[in-house]
């Protein structure tokens, strides 16, 4: 059995929160789907409304503390992502676009990204394929075609209703696909990891030893030369 991480990152900023509602929903969906596949799937939620003040001092100082770091690494190190904010002033809120600004540049290429928004009226769907969508392109992640919007009428008694469900579900299947087709994440990467190994490095490793002068194509000097004395 495959086993798959999803990150669930919501920026809702309220309690109880509708971007939190669709969060879930959209994660349920998609664990479902994965497992109706035969898929093990490990749920990491990471609610943006915890970590606000940290995410401020890692813009101000570089350096993320450590509960941040462990929300850095849930979402960097997932197969894949759902990433869901709720919509001020035509556009995803700053607390949403802060901690992704806090990510390495490299961490989300090829990863499969489903987004979601929630707002005060249908009108500001189109957030998402202005705003929301460009961002992740950006960062190089793979965007899933369908974006899940829900307004306040998609709500009715604390669920979603036929339309939203629907598309909870379209997105959860593309989500699916797109996971499918890869291997399983191996992790965060370590940004102090050495890409050569240390041997190598200093000349000293690998099954052919370097020869002075290999790497430029220049000979040997005579041992005169290299104790430092006179040719001849």
């Amino acid at each position: 059995m495959t086993r798959r991480t999803l990150a669930v990152v919501s920026a809702g900023l309220s309690q109880p929160s509708s971007t939190r509602l669709l969060a879930d929903q959209l994660a349920a969906a998609t664990r479902d789907e994965l497992v109706r596949r035969g898929a093990d799937v490990e749920l990491r939620v990471v609610d943006l409304r915890e970590y606000a003040h940290d995410v401020v001092n890692n813009l101000l100082t570089g350096f993320p503390p450590t509960a941040l770091r462990e929300a850095v690494d849930a979402v960097t190190g997932a197969d894949g992502i759902i990433a869901v904010t709720p919509i001020f002033s035509a556009s995803y809120n700053g607390l949403f676009k802060s901690f992704f600004d806090v990510l390495d540049a490299e961490s989300l290429v090829d990863r499969p990204v489903l987004i979601a928004a929630t707002g005060g009226t249908a009108r500001h769907s189109l957030a998402l394929e202005h705003a929301v969508r460009p961002m992740f392109s950006y960062l190089r992640a793979v965007v899933v075609p369908t974006a899940v919007y829900a307004a306040p009428e998609d709500w009715s008694g604390g669920s979603a209703d036929d339309a939203l469900r629907r598309r909870i579900r379209r997105g959860a299947g593309e989500l699916a696909d797109q996971l499918e087709r890869r291997l399983p994440a191996s992790g965060p990467n370590d940004p102090f990891a050495l890409t050569t190994d240390f041997l190598h490095l200093l000349g000293q490793g690998g099954d052919d030893p370097v020869t002075p002068g290999a790497r430029t194509g220049a000979q040997p000097a005579p041992d005169g030369a290299r104790a430092g004395l006179p040719p001849g």
